[in-house]
């Protein structure tokens, strides 16, 4: 089934939703999913969606932070969410699109400031939600399944997937316990890398441009925290990827630009 997929931290939905709009009169994806939507369920703008031509929704959102959501033009079969770490935190997202493809839209937990998980109660929970979502899709998935896997991963794992590889090795996002925990989590599933299946590993790549830098382009202090991962048995398919990059300029954006592929 040709497909056009994009994944992207809309860092609220409410508040972004015009750029959701200039997104999909843009890109006109198939399936959108978003990370941090940052509204509780009833408060989701199911309507405006709906007019954009996406009639079949996972909405799963709490009030102020967090939040996942899979649109979809397509008629999705099973859906349901996942919770991790003991927590009802709205970071998993479960719907099967036509074609026996299940899809998964995930938002890692960011993780603070400082990469110790003995100081830092946030980069704990960080390790271990990804400790258990791997667990989960070693047990309970393989490879042989079609799979893709979207979001707000929060972990550049590629030395060219952030702007200096030294200097942010002791920075979360990028150190190394990350960026191991990340491969196991790829692994465990059989994911191959859909962008960078386009893009080799030598280029620059950057999904994400922090608010503090005033002049983002110029600076381009950037990382990559934003995925789309594929099972072999959809490789073949692969037709394009891309990132939108321009859209960093857009009045009122998120920190995250939108990331796309095309399955054909």
């Amino acid at each position: 089934m040709a497909l056009r997929l994009i994944t992207w931290n809309i860092n609220s939905v409410r508040l972004r939703i015009d750029l959701v709009r200039r997104l999909v009169e843009e890109a006109a994806p198939d399936v959108l999913c978003l990370q941090e939507t940052k509204t509780p369920d009833d408060l989701f703008p199911r309507e405006a969606l709906e007019e954009l031509g996406y009639r079949h929704m996972l909405v799963h959102g709490m009030k102020g932070y967090n939040g996942v959501a899979i649109l979809s033009r397509v008629p999705f079969g099973t859906f349901g969410t996942r919770a991790w770490c003991a927590r009802t935190d709205c970071r998993h997202g479960v719907v099967e699109l036509p074609g026996s493809i299940e899809l998964h839209n995930i938002y890692v937990p960011a993780g603070g400031d400082t990469p110790d998980p003995e100081t830092n109660p946030k980069f704990a929970h960080k390790l271990q939600f990804l400790d258990e979502v791997t667990a989960w899709f070693a047990t309970e998935r393989d490879g042989g399944r079609k799979m893709i896997a979207v979001g707000d991963l929060n972990i550049a794992p590629l030395e060219n997937d952030v702007w200096s590889h030294k200097q942010l090795l002791t920075v979360v996002s990028h150190t190394p316990v990350e960026v191991e925990k990340l491969g196991r989590l790829q692994q465990a599933g059989g994911f191959v890398d859909a962008v960078r299946h386009f893009v080799p590993p030598e280029e620059r790549l950057y999904t994400w441009w922090s608010y503090r830098n005033r002049d983002w382009a110029a600076s381009n202090r950037g990382r990559r925290l934003d995925h789309i991962w594929v099972t072999p048995p959809l490789v073949g398919s692969l037709g394009s990827a891309r990132v939108f990059r321009d859209s960093r300029n857009w009045e009122k954006a998120s920190d995250h630009v939108p990331v796309m592929i095309e399955l054909q």
